[in-house]
Parts: structure tokens; C-alpha cells; sequence
């Protein structure tokens, strides 16, 4: 059954005027009368007549996803799957489509941006995992064109949905001290990512805190990746005195770490302790199931939609939204 917009009034209970404001995010409409409408619009699967939209608006309704990686990573990495069903939700709730928008090169990117920007296919874009001296973002700023980062950007111009990546480091350095272990490495993800400097900073905080020596050579850098995590791990287990435990700055990375582990004939946990950080839905699958830092993806990618739709339809403010963590134990 098809509805209209005098059913969705109707069934909650309001003006057709009404439910015009709330699809159009009008900020004149009371927060309990907002969440109504919303309710049945979900309950029924009303989905606003796009074009209709796009003309009064003059808006394309529909939002982009840059991933400035190789593609490779959006199929490899289980954080983006995760992430992109929080936007994709978010996105169907107020009559919103997601385009991803995917390239193999800088060069690649700087073409593919120059369409999206000149020719108004989306109203804004989210870009997740950008580096911190990717040129996408200064370009963004000069256009004054909408956008918000998944993850913490210097800039205070930016809008950006980040985890809180120090605490969570910490929480689960501490985690491993409280097991007794004093020799602790970590392998970060690549230095030029802000998520990778914050997790480190974490690490460094609770040996600074304990008063456990920094030891340099138990800092290895990783890109994130299965393979990474794999070598960096296997760099950590050559060294004298090896490491008892080791903070993988990613949960891919730490299966890589646990594969290495098992490879090289040690036990886990009992030789080698092994914390990630993500609570993929892979980890509690893994055997042993993987102790890890739990960042809420679904919901950063929920909420990097809301932030962007409060700048296309009133001009928003840039807004900072740092959200909880939580250590998850479990085998490893």
C-alpha cells in the first residue's frame, strides 16, 4: 500500500503541514510531535516522493560517502560495512539516498570530486578515514560545500563523529597492566591518521600513569590491515625481551597479530596476550574470541548523517561529537 503524507498526518495524529516540516527537518516542530511522525513514517515505510523534494528544495536528497582509500579497503575492512549500514538507516529515515562515492587514486579522487561538486549529485558528503594531510578536506572548506568527517579532524571548521579513541587505548593498556603484564607492545595504524595518534597517545598514558618505561621498540606502525598486523606482530616477536602483550590498534590488526602468534607455536593467552580495538562482529567469533574496545560504528554512522542533513537544510554550525567506549573481555 502506498501512503501520502495525509495518511502519515493522520495515523500521528497531526497537520499534513506538519509532516512537512518534520521530513524537511523545519527545527519549528516540538521534539515529541518530531519523534511521532518518525515513528509511524518507520512503522510503514513511507518514503517521501523524491523529486517532488528535489524541486521544492531544490536539493538532490541524496548524500555521499568518501572513502579515500583503495577500494580494496572498503571490501577488506569490516569496520566499513558496519559503519556504512548506520548511514544507510539513517539515511532512509529522512527520505535521504547514499551514493558511495569509490576510487583507486589521488588522481582519481581529484576528478571524481570535481564532478560531484560541479554538478550538485549530492547535497553533502561524509568522508571516513581521510588522512590528515589528504587535500580533500582543504578543498571541501573552500568550496563552503557541506560535509562531515568520520573520525577527529585539527580543523574547527570541520564536523566530525569520532570514538573516544585516547580513552579507549588506555582503558585497554590498563586492562593488560591489571593482568599483570609490564612488557606491553602496540601496533599503531598509519601515523598520518588521527585515530592512529590517538590510540597511541592512549597507550603512552596508561605506562606513563603505572610508571612502566616506554620502550620504543614496542611501537610498531601498521596500516589497519590483516597483513599488517601480521608482520608488525612478527617484528614484535623477534625481539629480546619479547613482549607479553600487545595493544593492536585495530581488530583486523589483532587477528593479524593472532595469526602470526599461532604461527610462531605460542599460546593465546597464555604466552602472549593480544587486545584490539573495534568490536567487529568477526571478534567474538574468533578462537579465542578476541578482547577488544568496543566503538559504536552503527551509531557514528547514524550520527555523521544527522550532523550533515543539519548543515544542507539550516545551515548548521560545525558540531564535535566524540562518543564513548567500552572494553570488551573476552578469551584473548
Amino acid at each position: 500500500m502506498g501512503y501520502t503524507l495525509e495518511d502519515i498526518a493522520r495515523m500521528a495524529g497531526v497537520s499534513r503541514s506538519t509532516v512537512s516540516r518534520v521530513l524537511n527537518n523545519h527545527p519549528n516542530v516540538r521534539p515529541e510531535v518530531r519523534e511521532r511522525v518518525w515513528e509511524v513514517i518507520r512503522r510503514v515505510g513511507y518514503q517521501p516522493h523524491a523529486a517532488a523534494r528535489s524541486l521544492a528544495t531544490r536539493r538532490s536528497q541524496v548524500l555521499g560517502l568518501v572513502i579515500p582509500e583503495a577500494v580494496s579497503t572498503l571490501f577488506t575492512d569490516p569496520f566499513f560495512p558496519e559503519l556504512i549500514r548506520g548511514m544507510t538507516d539513517a539515511c532512509y529515515a529522512r527520505g535521504y539516498l547514499l551514493t558511495l562515492a569509490l576510487f583507486q587514486s589521488p588522481e582519481q579522487g581529484r576528478r571524481l570530486l570535481h564532478r560531484l561538486l560541479s554538478s550538485h549529485a549530492v547535497d553533502g558528503l561524509i568522508v571516513a578515514s581521510a588522512r590528515l594531510n589528504d587535500p580533500l578536506i582543504p578543498r571541501l572548506l573552500e568550496d563552503g560545500f557541506p560535509f562531515v568527517s568520520i573520525g577527529r579532524h585539527p580543523d574547527p571548521r570541520v564536523s566530525f563523529v569520532d570514538a573516544d579513541n585516547v580513552a579507549g587505548a588506555r582503558m585497554a593498556v590498563e586492562y593488560l597492566i591489571r593482568r599483570g603484564h609490564t612488557r606491553i607492545a602496540t601496533i599503531t595504524g598509519p601515523m598520518d591518521m588521527a585515530a592512529a595518534q590517538d590510540r597511541l597517545e592512549g597507550y603512552r598514558q596508561a605506562l606513563r600513569a603505572r610508571g612502566l618505561p616506554l620502550d620504543r621498540r614496542y611501537i610498531v606502525e601498521g596500516d589497519f590491515t590483516q597483513e599488517g598486523g601480521r608482520a608488525a606482530m612478527q617484528q614484535l616477536l623477534g625481539l629480546q625481551p619479547r613482549p607479553t602483550a600487545v595493544f593492536a590498534a585495530s581488530d583486523a590488526m589483532a587477528m593479524g597479530a593472532l595469526k602470526a602468534a599461532r604461527e610462531a607455536g605460542l599460546r593465546v593467552p597464555g604466552e602472549v596476550t593480544v587486545v584490539g580495538f573495534d568490536d567487529i562482529p568477526q571478534a567474538a567469533y574468533l578462537e579465542p574470541p578476541l578482547t577488544t574496545v568496543r566503538q559504536p560504528i552503527v551509531r557514528m554512522g547514524a550520527l555523521a548523517v544527522q550532523l550533515l542533513v543539519e548543515q544542507v537544510e539550516r545551515g548548521a554550525q560545525p558540531q564535535r561529537v566524540v562518543l564513548p567506549v567500552e572494553l570488551v573481555v573476552r578469551g584473548t
